[in-house]
């Protein structure tokens, strides 16, 4: 079942089914290590101050671009250089979820250390999964159909999402928590397959030569196939781009409580249609991508994405009920679906096969910044200006995106300014 054809002579959908097989990988040991533990630790009648330290074993998602040069620098070159470490951390997946289902932390206290060491281990594998799964969809897609490799990889995220969100809990409610995570154990072991008949990458990029160049040879090469001045106008769109979004998801779910919607209401919007929007609108987003190309789906994503801010302003100032409530979740996460399939094919675009794990560990470490430092206001902003005039100003957060868009991303130019072309390599 080893795939021995190189990408670019296979076909686009089973390079796209490769992807999307990654994206379920990667949703699975996330969910698990946030939902499906602490929902086993408050059943359990852990202390809810206990439950929240788990958040601190999360940092390796944030950390993880500080170790993405050393698996640039050592590759496993077989079956290919990311495929190597792809079923590597696959494989510690399965074996560190499947030994969480031994887990007792209803049983003693203190294997409350235990639990922490686990979640921290699985954290560190999948966010190390992650930084292969994102340099493998880099290097395997051709330009052409990076925007539908990303809705594909972001399909199977979500897919994994639902399946260990949803079937996971009712496994768990049905035959206890060990079965819900020996059942997310299966469902990463199901990939390993795909992970082995997947296109094997071409040979188009050698390893960096030393763990020096491996740190400093991405950032070089940024800068040099960039300059100095667009390089920093192109890192500020990375993390402007999606400024709106972040400041809205921060407060979107206090705006339901506040406006008199039930948990269990804003958790079946959210949780059903929201997903099932968001899937719906990311597909979409990856049949429209071609067609328009990188820089006007930017355009035309990110502008879809910010009217659709609107929803909740109405919603503020008109109100509207239950229903009204669905069809502003489903706008917004439609929109969101579509705006993530336009901005993955950006920071693609930006990565050289030869540096892609570090060098998009770090485009997605910036982007991180618009969902916790640049966001960070927004309750204040909220509390001060009133609902409605809060989901207003969400956007002017899209005003600067729109400015460096016309600097960086010209409608008639079909990539951005600064994006790595194979046949301009200049290393």
């Amino acid at each position: 079942m080893v795939s021995s054809s190189p990408a670019s002579a296979v076909s686009p959908w089973r390079r796209l089914l490769a992807v999307g097989a990654q994206g379920v990988a990667s949703g699975t040991p996330y969910m698990v290590g946030s939902k499906l533990l602490q929902g086993w630790l408050t059943a359990s009648g852990i202390p809810l101050g206990m439950i929240g330290l788990l958040s601190l074993a999360e940092l390796p998602y944030t950390l993880k671009l500080f170790w993405a040069p050393l698996l640039d620098r050592w590759p496993i070159p077989w079956p290919d250089r990311r495929r190597g470490w792809l079923l590597v951390m696959q494989l510690a997946l399965v074996a560190v979820i499947a030994a969480m289902a031994l887990l007792q932390p209803e049983a003693d206290r203190g294997n409350l250390t235990l639990v922490g060491i686990a979640a921290v281990l699985l954290a560190v594998v999948s966010a190390s999964q992650d930084v292969m799964v994102d340099a493998y969809r880099t290097d395997l897609l051709p330009e052409g159909e990076r925007g539908a490799g990303a809705a594909a990889g972001a399909l199977g995220y979500r897919a994994a999402m639902l399946a260990v969100g949803a079937a996971g809990f009712g496994l768990a409610g049905w035959l206890g928590w060990p079965a819900a995570f020996l059942a997310s154990a299966l469902l990463v072991a199901a990939v390993l397959p795909f992970t082995l008949w997947a296109p094997r990458l071409d040979s188009i990029a050698h390893p960096p030569r030393s763990l020096k160049e491996a740190i400093v040879g991405p950032a070089r090469e940024f800068l040099r196939r960039s300059g100095g001045r667009r390089a920093l106008l192109m890192l500020a769109l990375v993390m402007l781009y999606r400024w709106p979004d972040g400041l809205l998801n921060l407060m979107a779910v206090p705006f339901m409580l506040k406006a008199g919607f039930s948990a269990a209401e804003i958790g079946a919007v959210n949780g059903g249609w929201g997903i099932a929007a968001t899937m719906a609108g990311t597909a979409a987003g990856g049949l429209l991508f071609k067609p328009l190309g990188l820089n006007r789906s930017l355009w035309v994503f990110g502008a879809i994405g910010t009217l659709t801010n609107l929803t909740y302003w109405a919603l503020a100032k008109f109100g509207g009920g239950l229903s009204a409530l669905i069809l502003t979740v489903t706008l917004e996460n439609f929109a969101n679906g579509m705006v993530t399939a336009a901005f993955l094919a950006l920071l693609m675009s930006l990565c050289n096969p030869r540096f892609s794990a570090t060098q998009y560990a770090l485009f997605s470490g910036v982007y991180a910044l618009s969902r916790s430092l640049l966001a960070a206001p927004a309750g204040f902003l909220a509390a001060s200006l009133g609902w409605s005039s809060f989901f207003a100003l969400t956007l002017a957060a899209a005003v600067p995106s729109f400015l460096l868009l016309a600097v960086l991303a010209p409608w008639r130019e079909n990539l951005p300014r600064g994006a790595f072309e194979l046949d301009r390599d200049p290393t």
